[in-house]
């Protein structure tokens, strides 16, 4: 049996564990009678992530659940493999359950034709829809569903005490989730989601990519003070709410001003 090494109790991030990055930030999550994953990866993480989980000797019978942070190819593609490894079910927010089931290649970034990305992405049913409020329960533990918007439509925190499992929101170095309007980001969904961790009482973010860290409520306020700028510049196409040069410019045709 492998020494388990949590990172902080019920909680083990796989790449910590195995001391290397070979995954995104994926995190087991357990107790003495069950155990879920949160986010597993692309699909050739998969038997990594099951040799490991089985030798820090967590029963396959005993996975609750696999639960997807959102619907991109770099967190989910290897969920219908591990699903029918370890028999369980898959758990997602509705919105991104439509895209795993569909296997949308276009919503779940797995094909980017203009920078020659083509990956597969494998159907999986999702038997467990959830929404913001909702608990997901894995032995005596107990997983507060927030729905945090932003990134993707359907994206998913999961508050366990004072740790919250913040998906794409945002990453120890300020930065957030790509922003996309193919992807149907949304920049003012993305502030609110960003407003609701700051104004938690959380003391810790677990994020889906990169270490975990301790909430830096500077970090956050200066994150959504970029975003904010980022409403309102070309830069981010419909994604942006309006572009004040062009306001500008209709003046400066009327004035017919002349370059500088």
């Amino acid at each position: 049996m492998l020494e388990r090494a949590p990172l902080f109790p019920h909680v083990i991030e796989l790449n910590h564990q195995a001391q290397r990055r070979f995954t995104c930030s994926a995190y087991l999550i357990y107790d003495d009678q069950q155990w879920t994953l949160f986010d597993i990866g692309y699909e050739d993480a998969v038997d990594d992530c099951i040799e490991l989980i089985r030798q820090m000797d967590f029963p396959f019978s005993k996975c609750a659940t696999l639960i997807a942070s959102h619907a991109d190819v770099d967190h989910i593609q290897g969920l219908s493999k591990a699903k029918q490894i370890l028999k369980t079910t898959v758990t997602s927010h509705p919105l991104a359950a439509c895209h795993l089931e569909s296997g949308d290649k276009l919503a779940t970034f797995a094909e980017i034709t203009a920078q020659d990305i083509h990956f597969e992405m494998p159907e999986v049913e999702v038997e467990n829809r959830v929404v913001d409020g909702d608990v997901i329960k894995v032995g005596s533990l107990e997983l507060e569903v927030w729905h945090t918007p932003g990134h993707t439509a359907g994206q998913l925190s999961l508050r366990m005490g004072d740790l919250l499992f913040s998906g794409d929101n945002i990453f120890r170095d300020g930065c957030v989730g790509a922003i996309d309007a193919h992807h149907g980001s949304s920049i003012p969904d993305f502030i609110a989601s960003l407003n609701r961790i700051l104004a938690s009482d959380v003391e810790w973010l677990l994020p889906s990519h990169g270490p975990a860290f301790r909430k830096d409520d500077a970090l956050i306020f200066s994150t959504i003070e970029r975003l904010e700028g980022y409403l309102h510049m070309a830069d981010f196409g419909t994604c942006a709410i309006d572009w004040p040069l062009m306001d500008t410019w209709e003046q400066e045709l009327v004035d017919r001003k002349r370059p500088e």
